[in-house]
C-alpha cells in the first residue's frame, strides 16, 4: 500500500525557514522522479520542485527558484524541501508525489508564512 507522509510544516515569519520531509513507502521510491506540490486556498495544486532519481537534476517553479532546495535520500525513502526566505505567498498545503501525481495523495503539511 502506497503511503506518502509529509511533515515539517508550521507557522513562520516572513524571511524564515522550514524544512519539509516526505516519507514514502509501499513502492520503489528510488526509481521514481519525485515532486513537491503546493495548494493555496482557492487555487489549484501546482508544482514547486522536481528531482530526478539520482538527485542529479532538480527543477523549480520560478516563484521559488533560489529560495527552495529539493533533495532526496533513497536509502531512507525520503525526500526533502528546504525552504528559505519564505514569503506570505508561500502559504499553502505542501504535498509530495511521484512526478505527475502518480500515487494517492497524502494529507500534506500546512505552511503558513505570516507576521
Amino acid at each position: 500500500q502506497v503511503q506518502l507522509v509529509e511533515s515539517g510544516g508550521g507557522l513562520v515569519q516572513p524571511g524564515g525557514s522550514l524544512k519539509l520531509s516526505c516519507a514514502a513507502s509501499g513502492f520503489s521510491f528510488s526509481i521514481y522522479e519525485m515532486t513537491w506540490y503546493r495548494q493555496a486556498p482557492g487555487l489549484e495544486r501546482g508544482l514547486v520542485a522536481t528531482i530526478t532519481v539520482s538527485g542529479g537534476i532538480t527543477l523549480y517553479a520560478d516563484s521559488v527558484k533560489g529560495r527552495f532546495t529539493i533533495s532526496r535520500d533513497n536509502s531512507k525513502n525520503t525526500m526533502y524541501l528546504q525552504m528559505n526566505s519564505l514569503k506570505p505567498e508561500d502559504t499553502a498545503v505542501y504535498y509530495c508525489n511521484a512526478r505527475g501525481g502518480r500515487f494517492k495523495w497524502g494529507q500534506g503539511t500546512q505552511v503558513t508564512v505570516s507576521s
